[in-house]
């Protein structure tokens, strides 16, 4: 089993930055990719960015493209998600996720592992 904590979501205005982390515990060889989604008020979950822990490629959505981007610590049992120029429409509560194969996926259905979420809202 793993085991993963989100932190640090909170109030931003529009065109602000936050940083998300990840912490995974447990049985962290587990995980082979790890991912962050969201889920605005009334619409379904969606994947944000994932990363594949053994080597370092990552993926993204379109609508945070050039805006959100994914990382690993060093020791590869933290990811980061920093967000950049976010707007009213990133307002959710975003949750890391990891799976055990190697493929990087962008439903939630084929994610093994969930953190608790944290929320993330934008003032306009």
């Amino acid at each position: 089993q793993v085991q993963l904590a989100e932190s640090g979501g909170g109030l931003v205005q529009a065109g602000g930055s936050l940083r998300l982390s990840c912490a995974a515990s447990g049985r962290t060889f587990s995980s082979k990719v790890m991912g962050w989604f969201r889920q605005a008020p009334g619409k379904e979950r969606e994947g944000v960015a994932a990363i594949v822990l053994r080597d370092g490629s990552t993926a993204d959505a379109d609508s945070v493209k050039g805006r959100f981007t994914i990382a690993r610590a060093n020791a590869k049992n933290t990811v980061y998600l920093q967000m950049n120029s976010l707007k009213p429409k990133d307002t959710a509560v975003c949750y890391c996720a990891a799976r055990a194969g190697w493929e990087i996926r962008g439903r939630d259905s084929e994610y093994d592992y969930w953190g608790q979420g944290t929320q993330v809202t934008v003032s306009s």
